[in-house]
């Protein structure tokens, strides 16, 4: 069958511009799982937006350039800022119940936003209060949803995107559709790691089908590591909000001590990056597994009232989080990089998007500004549709070509291969929060290895591992390139950050 619009995922991300597209032609929607299985749901932080009264989207574009520690796109960041408010009304208009205080709404503030610029929807339930309106209205509307099918290409003639091949994911049946824009929102690859707070789904399916259909990839070094996720014995990770520490928490040591002071005057409302990096070397000094986030000197109404989704999940595992300290450390969080695009979300293949997590328009440089990310979902889909109605049938008009690098040769199969859990440990450990260039070139040889052994994908979990694969030797190849430390990227024996690599390091299979 033919579509004016192919997108494949359910986030945010894909359901906006579905939303948008219906109003244009023809839409189908594709996800692997259901259409809630994404990580938008799990968001609980918050969309940020310059709308309080002492707020200014010169003040927020700022911020956002300062946490991107030099790899901005300043055009890209001014389009992100400058269209929020607009974006949060349309979200309004699709159901979206953001929190107010007084007849206004609630505006929170969070690491390196120097205004209270974050606004909620059910507290900390920001994200499963989106995903539910936006797909309730999508099941409602004219777009077609197909669950449990997976895009296993994208198709190509000639150079342009002309439809993916699927698989069926309970029955591993295979079927083609045709389109004339094809969108990938698939979110990103946050399951390379061990501790992740990303949901299963989140295995960099859609810049590895990119990556194999000729486009380019950007930035794969930079991956936000949370600094606060629940570690609880027995528990699944669970991410406790940045917002948790913007209503006041205290990070601290199992003795009480708060060490935050000791490492950026800003403390507990510095960048992700560095109050990451600071809970690692309190670990690694320590040999502790957690440190401590702690609220209990705050008012307990205002905690259960504020963070009713953490409350609660705490509360049901035996912790009371207004009684005692949190216990926490670092997770894989979010990937800055992902699908190269210009600010419309064109890729370097004609009629091929991408927006939300699986795109990398340099909005977030090397550290994304907390909150921004389901913001630019948001502006950038609907960029994606204004695009598509402005091109017609013509030709894009493709982000030019950089000088490319191309993944090393596979080496020779030997060793035992890769399946998903030790996938997941070798990258923790060898390209976590701090690197270095002896683990990195391991972690290259044991990923070109294991990517030879891999047997063909015909399955969701095959296709899954084949991905995260790639985009582990996406990652590792460009952390190994970048011999300096910026923003979310880390090397031991590379500290500073250095002049020469203010500059994106590109990857495309044909280069």
């Amino acid at each position: 069958m033919r579509y004016d619009y192919i997108i494949a995922g359910s986030g945010i991300a894909g359901l906006y511009a579905a939303l948008l597209a219906r109003e244009h032609g023809s839409v189908l929607v594709l996800t692997k799982g259901s259409i809630d299985e994404c990580n938008t749901r799990y968001a609980q932080g918050g969309i940020a937006a310059a709308v309080g009264p002492d707020d200014s989207t010169e003040l927020h574009l700022r911020d956002t350039l300062e946490a991107g520690a030099g790899l901005v796109d300043e055009e890209a960041a001014r389009i992100l800022v400058s269209e929020a408010a607009e974006r949060i009304r349309d979200l309004v208009r699709f159901g979206v119940p953001f929190d107010s205080d007084g007849g206004e709404v609630a505006l929170g503030r969070e690491g390196a936003h120097s205004r209270p610029r974050i606004l909620h929807a059910g507290g900390d339930a920001t994200g499963a209060h989106i995903e539910l309106s936006l797909s309730s209205l999508a099941r409602m509307s004219r777009v077609v949803i197909k669950e449990y099918c997976l895009v296993e290409e994208v198709l190509t003639d000639d150079g342009r995107a002309v439809g993916v091949a699927t698989l069926d994911t309970r029955t591993n049946s295979r079927e083609s559709f045709e389109g004339r824009s094809i969108i990938l929102a698939t979110g990103g690859c946050g399951q390379l790691y061990r501790v992740s707070t990303n949901s299963d789904v989140a295995t960099g399916d859609g810049i590895a089908v990119a990556y194999r259909a000729g486009a380019e990839i950007m930035d794969m070094e930079f991956f936000q590591f949370h600094p606060t996720a629940l570690r609880l014995p027995g528990v699944p990770v669970f991410l406790i909000s940045e917002a948790v520490r913007g209503e006041g928490a205290l990070l601290i040591d199992g003795d009480g001590r708060r060490f935050l002071p000791e490492y950026d005057e800003r403390a507990e409302l510095a960048p992700r990056d560095i109050v990451a990096r600071a809970i690692h070397t309190e670990l690694a000094q320590s040999g502790a597994n957690t440190v401590f986030l702690d609220v209990t000197h705050l008012p307990p109404e205002r905690v259960s009232a504020r963070f009713p989704q953490i409350y609660r999940h705490c509360l049901e595992h035996g912790l009371d989080i207004t009684q005692e300290p949190i216990p926490v450390s670092p997770a894989a969080h979010y990937l800055m990089g992902g699908v190269r695009t210009n600010v419309w979300g064109e890729t370097t293949v004609t009629s091929l998007y991408a927006c939300g997590e699986c795109a990398c328009i340099s909005v977030h440089g090397a550290n994304r500004l907390a909150s921004n990310s389901l913001l630019e979902t948001v502006v950038f889909a609907k960029r994606v549709v204004d695009r598509t109605l402005a091109v017609g049938d013509q030709p894009t008009a493709t982000p030019p070509t950089l000088d490319a690098l191309a993944l090393p040769g596979l080496r020779p199969a030997e060793g035992p291969s890769l399946d998903r859990p030790a996938l997941q440990a070798m990258m923790w450990d060898d390209v976590g929060i701090v690197r270095d260039g002896e683990p990195l070139e391991r972690a290259r040889a044991r990923l070109a290895a294991g990517q030879a052994l891999l047997p063909e994908a015909g399955d969701r979990p095959s296709h899954e591992l084949v991905n995260l694969v790639l985009c582990g030797r996406l990652a590792v190849e460009a952390a190994l390139q970048r011999e300096e430390s910026r923003g979310a990227h880390y090397r031991h024996d590379f500290p500073e950050p250095r002049e020469e690599w203010r500059r994106h390091l590109v990857f495309r299979s044909d280069a």
